[in-house]
Order: structure tokens, then sequence, then C-alpha cells
């Protein structure tokens, strides 16, 4: 890490000093946004995001996001980096205007000074997400899917270590997307049971597109008994998406958490001699 932190530094020396990177971790309930990304005629939450950041500094470029949240998603906590021609003097007083201006369904929680080569993306080194799914009706629990049908949870905390056994996940993945490989590392994986509420949790490296969605719609299927353990890994193996369960509905998907090398942000600050 020291290594790399030192060739980035040089690297830098040679970077323009005509602009100023931040990241800005924020939350946001996805519920009325067409996910994450800018894209044309729909409301996201970058376009929100940017044109208010905009309001208070001079922008570089576009925003850039911790990765791509789809339609109707959640996030607890999502990273964005940007470029600035000229500093943020006051980091407490910025965030302050921000949320003053933001819908509520967005909140600023922190903004952290960058070296320019850093990358709220890349530099990730693993994201967490909970799916929720309500077992009976609750007017007051709205950012979950409500599924009453009886379950073996028992079989499908089962089916959480058979994920441990595979690397290429293109049987959960959407179709024509993109990508160098579909292979991921999932480092934890686990459900909850709160009486009214199922809470599935996954940890990786990265996600394909709907992967999370498509997992748990396969266990639900588990659960009902549509198929067993060897079913499950039949249909890992076959790596087609039309074999897998469902994709649950957006709702009860939350971006929990992103991670950055330990010491990430102050070794950011130290290393770019930034106050």
């Amino acid at each position: 890490m020291a290594a790399t932190l030192f060739i980035s530094k040089i690297v830098n020396l040679h970077t323009s000093m005509s602009s100023y990177r931040y990241f800005i971790k924020i939350a946001f309930e996805g519920g009325n946004f067409c996910g994450w990304q800018i894209q044309p005629n729909a409301l996201t939450v970058q376009k929100v995001l940017q044109e208010t950041l905009a309001l208070f500094c001079h922008l570089e470029g576009e925003t850039t996001g911790c990765g791509r949240t789809d339609t109707g998603v959640h996030a607890n906590e999502f990273y964005v980096h940007f470029n600035c021609l000229e500093p943020i003097s006051n980091l407490d007083n910025f965030i302050y205007k921000l949320n003053r201006v933001l819908p509520k369904s967005i909140v600023v929680n922190a903004v952290y000074k960058v070296g320019n080569n850093a990358h709220c993306r890349f530099d990730a080194t693993n994201r967490t997400y909970n799916y929720y799914i309500l077992r009976k009706k609750n007017p007051f629990i709205n950012n979950a899917w409500l599924n009453s049908y009886p379950l073996n949870i028992t079989l499908m905390q089962q089916a959480c270590n058979v994920l441990f056994e595979y690397h290429d996940f293109s049987a959960f993945s959407k179709s024509n997307t993109q990508v160098f490989t579909n292979n991921c590392k999932i480092i934890k994986a686990h459900w909850q049971d709160n009486d009214e509420m199922l809470i599935f949790t996954i940890c990786a490296n990265r996600f394909l597109r709907n992967m999370v969605r498509a997992i748990v719609g396969s266990m639900i299927d588990i659960g009902k008994g549509k198929y067993d353990l060897q079913g499950f890994r039949k249909i890992i193996e076959d790596k087609n998406r039309s074999n897998a369960g469902i994709s649950v509905p957006a709702k009860g998907l939350f971006l929990t958490s992103v991670n950055y090398p330990e010491n990430y942000f102050t070794e950011q600050a130290q290393l770019f001699g930034i106050d």
C-alpha cells in the first residue's frame, strides 16, 4: 500500500493542479429515482446531486459514482468523487449548504479531500448489500418486499454456503452487460430472521448487474421447495440467467456499505499534503 501511494504521489507531481478532487459520502432513498446514473429524460441521483454541487462549486466534468444502482434501489452509503476548479474552503459549511438544497431523499454525510488519482469506484475493496423481505403487512415499512409465503429458512441459509464454492455468477447477471468478467469473490452471505422481517446480507469484491436481486429470487425458490441445494449448484454451473429465479423487486434492496483500504482517507490527505 505504501509503495502504491508513493508511485501515486510521483504521478501527481505531473498532474495539473488546476483542479481539486473530493469524495462525497451520501445516502439516498431510491424509490423516486431511475437509479444512480444520468440518462435522458429521467430523474436520477447523479443528475440531482451534480446540479446541486454545481450551485456551490465550479465542477470540472461529471461526478463519478462508486457503482451503479438500478431504478428503485436505495443506498445507506454511497461514495461519489468530483473535481472542482477551486478548493472548498469550509467542508462543514459546504455539507450544510448541499443538504439545504437537496431533496429529503438524498443526504450528504461527509466530504473528503483526496488526491487527483483517487477513484471512488476502482479503489473500493468490497461492497455490502442488504435485501429486506417483510413477512406480514406493516403500514410503517415501505422499503421492503412483502412476501408472506412460508419459507424454509434453514435451507436458504445452507444455500448461502453454496455461493462460496463459486466465482462465476453469470447465472445471476443481467444479459448483454459489457463487463470484462462475471467472476466475483463473495466474502459474506447470510439470512437473518427477525420474525416479521427477513434480511439477506451479501458482501463481495464486486457485483454484476441485477446479481443480488437474482440471487434472492433463487433462494426464495429454494425456500419454497422448488429445487434443492444440488439444483442451486446446477443453476450456477449452467451459467444461464433464464434458469435462475426471478429478480425480486428493487424496493427491498439497499447498498449498505462501501469499503476502502484501511486508513484510505487519512493516507490520501497526508500523501497529497491536504490539511
